[in-house]
């Protein structure tokens, strides 16, 4: 049984007041992820030093820091303080949101901080966490003010229950999430979910003796470059194809899909070039666009256009199949060469922080998607 969010003068919906704080705690959920995998990447290596966890709290300032060092902790913090203060709305607000949102961002990056006590690849830093306190506080400062005008009478309040299902919260914080996912370069383009090289390190660790899947599958076969594109056209397809139709699967009738679908997609291909300008050189921005990636954009704009108007269940339905079919296919395919030299100059010093993160969405995006799309069907069915 169907729902009608909108009242019948056409007014904002009855239940806009409280339809973005699911949004807000998925987004939370989301950036906290991403928080912690950023500040304990690469997770290897965990040894005790001798140095109790919390010593650096009383060490001297560190002699050497950067202007770029100063602002990746500030900025990194900014969002985070500003999604608790708007995941505890309604419940508190002003001062007292605030101020939770600014004890909880020191508290984890002090528990961030701590742990790095034992990466000997990470080094921890009361800078880091007077800066990261500093841009939570910020933001909590920013979502304290900006709250009532974005939760409970936004323009974008009414869109979102005009345009999307009730169930679509989490689903937008994915959405948002796959242009970012683009930013770390893979073999093939939209192939994410890569997981053979990660389950050979544990493996290998947990066993004690070398494992690679890859040659176990046979992913070091040489392929010719008519093969390799073939290759990407079928993994662009699927992956285009599979967030396209997740998106679609939470859209109401009235919404413009396809203004937003290729939005999604425009927003894909430019973080991609960004990425690629900005990390490697500008000529390289669109290194990515090989005939095999504009042959998987085509086929995945034709696969799209003609699911556009099939059931919401059946959307879902088709999203999952390609989204596993996607990544079954980038683990088993032969390394792209072009990958390879991409990760040579991938920047890994100052980046690492945020280096982590993104190879955390990549490999991470379609499992968020893959649960999403699964958690909607499973609710149906309870109710």
């Amino acid at each position: 049984m169907s729902i009608n969010m909108s009242n019948a003068s056409g007014g904002v919906p009855a239940q806009s007041n409280v339809s973005g704080y699911p949004f807000a705690r998925a987004g939370l959920f989301a950036y906290l992820a991403l928080v912690v995998y950023a500040s304990w990447y690469p997770f290897s290596g965990w040894q005790n030093k001798g140095l109790p966890p919390w010593g650096f709290l009383s060490a001297p300032l560190p002699y050497y820091w950067s202007g770029f060092d100063l602002l990746a902790n500030v900025v990194g913090y900014m969002p985070l303080g500003a999604l608790f203060v708007f995941a505890v709305h309604p419940r508190l607000r002003g001062i007292g949101a605030v101020g939770l949102g600014f004890i909880c961002c020191t508290l984890l990056s002090a528990l961030m901080e701590a742990g790095q006590t034992y990466l000997p690849s990470r080094v921890s830093s009361n800078l880091d966490l007077l800066l990261n306190a500093g841009g939570g506080l910020a933001g909590a400062i920013g979502g304290g003010l900006l709250s009532p005008l974005l939760m409970e009478r936004s323009r974008l309040l009414r869109l979102r229950s005009e345009w999307f299902a009730p169930h679509a919260g989490a689903g937008l914080i994915v959405m948002a999430l796959w242009p970012m996912a683009q930013i770390y370069p893979r073999g093939y383009l939209f192939g994410h979910g890569q997981m053979l090289a990660t389950l050979s390190d544990w493996l290998t660790q947990w066993l004690e003796r070398p494992v690679d899947l890859a040659a176990m599958l046979l992913r070091d076969a040489q392929l010719s470059v008519q093969q390799y594109w073939m290759a990407e056209t079928l993994i662009t397809s699927l992956g285009c194809t599979g967030a396209a139709l997740t998106l679609l699967s939470t859209l109401r009738k009235p919404a413009p899909k396809a203004a937003l679908v290729l939005g999604l997609i425009a927003a894909a291909l430019t973080v991609k070039s960004l990425a690629s300008a900005l990390v490697f050189a500008p000529e390289h921005a669109f290194a990515w666009l090989t005939p095999g990636a504009q042959g998987g954009l085509l086929i995945g704009a034709m696969m799209v256009f003609g699911l556009s108007a099939a059931p919401a269940a059946a959307q879902r339905r088709l999203a999952v199949m390609s989204l596993l079919l996607g990544v079954a296919i980038a683990n088993v395919v032969p390394t792209n060469p072009y990958f390879t030299l991409s990760l040579q100059a991938w920047s890994q010093g100052k980046f690492l922080n945020f280096n982590g993160a993104a190879q955390f969405l990549s490999f991470a995006w379609p499992f968020f998607a893959l649960a999403f799309l699964f958690y909607p069907a499973q609710r149906l069915k309870r109710n």
